[in-house]
């Protein structure tokens, strides 16, 4: 990633078109963010494993996989399997988050940590320089469509400075209410990749959508 990223979010996308919609952002954009969702961990099932492996034929976009499910442990071969190239999980569904980024990683991708708005930010600190990326969620994670929280902005804050304290490389991504107004308050504050669903496949033309996005932090 050079500088900052967009990455859309597929289950913004139309589930009877994903390989068309993939490509309407292919090209403007690096990376896919694939949410992942158990009816458990948050109140809504979204997709799985065939659903990756699907797409994964359709381009070579990098795949961000963030897995809103309990114990992801148990399924972290089988999306690397699958096509992941990055998987993300949350800080709140492990006892054992340093043993499951190295499965990860052991799996052959990279690891990312996510942690919900409702959960202490600092719960997440100790592990800024052990992972891949870290994923703020700014809004309350199982639908779509929601608004950017208030207090968002002070907890990417919390972890830029975190990750720059111990030198980390880490991807610092922001997930939840991002749009024209929103973006570049939180790349203000040290966010560098910005998953986007409805302000990007919700738009007659994505690929436009996500080069005005960027544009919000250029200009």
């Amino acid at each position: 990633m050079s500088g900052f990223d967009i990455a859309p979010s597929l289950l913004s996308a139309d589930f009877c078109n994903l390989e068309r919609d993939i490509k309407k952002v292919e090209g403007r954009a690096e990376y896919l963010h694939l949410d992942i969702m158990d009816g458990h961990y948050v109140s809504n099932i979204s997709f799985g494993l065939p659903v990756v492996k699907s797409i994964r034929k359709a381009t070579g976009m990098i795949f961000d996989t963030h897995l809103m499910i309990t114990e992801p442990e148990k399924y972290v071969d089988a999306f690397a399997a699958a096509g992941s190239d990055i998987i993300t999980f949350h800080i709140e569904c492990t006892d054992e988050p340093e043993a499951l980024v190295d499965h990860i990683r052991a799996s052959g991708c990279k690891a990312g940590i996510a942690i919900h708005p409702d959960t202490d930010i600092e719960r997440l600190i100790p592990m800024a320089g052990r992972c891949d990326l870290i994923l703020v969620m700014s809004v309350r994670p199982g639908f779509g469509g929601q608004g950017y929280l208030d207090g968002s902005t002070s907890r990417i804050a919390r972890v830029r400075n975190a990750l720059d304290e111990c030198n980390s490389g880490a991807i610092l991504a922001v997930d939840g209410g991002i749009n024209a107004k929103t973006i570049r308050e939180a790349y203000d504050a040290g966010a560098r990749l910005f998953v986007a669903g409805n302000a990007v496949f919700g738009s007659d033309d994505p690929g436009r959508a996500i080069e005005e996005l960027k544009a919000c932090i250029t200009r």
